[in-house]
């Protein structure tokens, strides 16, 4: 595995992280610094694993020291986690969604209201 795909694994789960969190910052550590707390535990290790062989990566004699099993194994858990992730959603989104609940509910209880009244013989 070369320093390339290294950091384009990086890269990409930086993307993800962006696109799916709304992560900030350049580069995978400053996005995990941004929205690590939102992974769980043995995301946010596995991605932070990850930053540190994207760094590693930059000096050819250190790349020889990078276990690219465990890089992959690390690679697909922050991959299959954040791409099973649905985008973050706006506020606008979150309001519409409070507003379809309310009207919903209102709903049904008039049906049920109009349903008992008529039960009583009052309509």
């Amino acid at each position: 595995m070369s320093a390339i795909s290294i950091q384009q694994m990086a890269e990409r789960v930086a993307q993800l992280m962006e696109h799916r969190l709304g992560a900030r910052g350049d580069g995978l550590q400053a996005k995990l610094k941004s929205r690590g707390r939102s992974l769980p535990r043995k995301v946010r290790h596995a991605a932070d694993a990850l930053a540190q062989a994207a760094d590693l990566a930059q000096n050819p004699k250190l790349l020889l020291q990078i276990d690219h099993a465990e890089l992959a194994r690390n690679y697909d858990t922050c991959l299959r986690h954040l791409g099973g992730l649905k985008p973050r959603a706006g506020w606008l989104d979150g309001i519409l969604a409070l507003a379809v609940s309310v009207a919903t509910t209102l709903f049904v209880v008039a049906l049920l209201v109009l349903g008992l009244m008529r039960w009583r013989g009052l309509i």
